[in-house]
């Protein structure tokens, strides 16, 4: 198995929104923002090469939307995905099965492209199977009011109309080893009805993908909760129950949305469980 971070864009979002209830004079600490009270984020997907298959967990938000949606997120850097993809020797058609953590756009925008004359969208990995859960596609495709604006008909709909569609097996309990994938799947329900986490197993390391269950270092204090999330109170728990077992086991947390701090591991301490050691992609997966 070999693994690649796959750079999708990076973007800003708002310092309050991503920190919640938090005051800015303790999450400024750790994530500092700017004049426009704006964070850095990045969207930082992983490509998982095992054999003959090539999964790519998440796609970011794409590039199909107008100027005037971009222009709420800041885009900054020069990552893009298939610039990220050909860094490592792969294009998009390479690609066996798109993993999608959950359906919010800035996690699987990019799994949908314009058609050749834009009169409508097809799936911008032709030749992949794309994942999601039951529970959570059900959840995206009739949405809340609260989550509306993350769930984009035009991000998610052509990846069913294409027949491309396949769901995992309803989890038993919280964590579900998943033998139709490479990993297994931890799932949570604070941030959106069934966000799935893979536990990767690669060399002797536990890789997790974070998606937005810790979306940067600064949320490892358990009340550093996004805004965004659905069920704050369940997060907390999931939270709680998921970094004790990082610390106890020693995971690698790949972070996708921490522009700064791409891999960490996490340790016990007086205060709960906080930072132990910042990686860089090389030192983890070279």
């Amino acid at each position: 198995m070999k693994l690649y971070p796959v750079e999708a864009g990076n973007f800003k979002l708002d310092g309050g929104a991503m920190f919640g209830v938090v005051p800015k004079s303790l999450w400024s600490r750790t994530n500092p923002a700017d004049n426009n009270n704006m964070i850095d984020i990045a969207a930082r997907c992983l490509l998982v090469e095992n054999g003959d298959r090539l999964t790519l967990i998440d796609t970011g938000m794409g590039n199909k939307q107008s100027e005037k949606f971009f222009g709420y997120y800041y885009p900054w850097g020069t990552h893009n995905l298939d610039n990220s993809l050909q860094q490592h020797g792969f294009h998009r058609d390479d690609i066996t099965d798109v993993f999608m953590t959950h359906l919010h756009f800035d996690h699987c925008g990019g799994s949908v492209q314009w058609n050749k004359d834009r009169t409508g969208y097809e799936p911008a990995f032709k030749n992949a199977t794309f994942w999601s859960n039951e529970r959570h596609w059900d959840w995206a495709t009739n949405p809340n009011r609260r989550e509306r604006a993350s769930f984009l008909k035009e991000n998610i709909l052509p990846m069913q109309e294409s027949g491309q569609l396949k769901f995992v097996a309803d989890p038993v309990g919280d964590f579900s080893e998943k033998k139709e994938l490479d990993f297994g799947i931890f799932f949570a329900d604070g941030h959106t009805e069934k966000q799935m986490i893979p536990h990767i197993q690669y060399k002797d390391k536990t890789i997790v993908f974070m998606a937005d269950l810790l979306p940067t270092a600064g949320h490892l204090p358990l009340p550093f909760v996004m805004g965004y999330d659905t069920r704050p109170l369940q997060t907390l728990s999931e939270k709680e129950k998921f970094l004790n077992a990082a610390a106890d086991n020693n995971y690698y947390l790949f972070l996708e949305h921490d522009a700064h701090n791409p891999i960490i591991t996490v340790k016990h301490t007086e205060k709960g469980v906080r930072l132990k050691d910042t990686f860089t992609i090389d030192e983890i997966f070279n």
